[in-house]
């Protein structure tokens, strides 16, 4: 089979599972990724399952780190099975928690378009925890090695 273009090995060997794990056509429908440790660190995060479910589909429309997703506050709203309203008050508790900053972009003229929305404060909260988790990982694979080490036998030979 072959790759597109840019696409190396692990990459490829990853949509492989994944589409073993969740089938071929819910991949091929588009996917999305979110750092485990904000999963994992939700509650500690001051995160609830709405703030996390808003933040699951505001990241889904982010495709290139230069430019921030950008839906509009209804059709979040539509996809998580809210009213508006209630997608408005979470964003503003999410930008008074300092998970996420709004930008407004208000135009006289012609009206207004969507908010963007930049993840920084998230970033930076969770962050602490990544860094914990890569140093618990760390010492476990290092723990692993020194086990598996004293468990393989040593073969002494005298040439006497």
């Amino acid at each position: 089979m072959a790759r597109p273009i840019g696409q190396n090995k692990a990459e490829a060997d990853n949509l492989r599972t994944n589409e073993r794990k969740w089938s071929k056509p819910l991949m091929a429908a588009g996917w999305n990724v979110i750092p485990n440790i904000i999963i994992e660190k939700q509650e500690a995060l001051g995160l609830d399952a709405l703030d996390m479910n808003i933040i699951l589909h505001l990241s889904h429309y982010w495709w290139q780190p230069d430019n921030v997703p950008h839906p509009s506050v209804a059709t979040i709203a539509k996809a998580i099975g809210v009213v508006p309203r209630t997608v408005q008050k979470r964003i503003k508790a999410l930008e008074d928690l300092g998970m996420i900053r709004r930008e407004e972009r208000r135009f006289t003229q012609n009206g207004s378009v969507t908010n963007r929305y930049h993840f920084d404060g998230l970033i930076a909260a969770a962050k602490p925890f990544a860094e914990e988790k890569v140093r618990e990982i760390a010492t476990a694979t290092e723990a692993k090695k020194q086990r598996l080490a004293r468990k393989k036998p040593r073969l002494v030979v005298k040439n006497d």
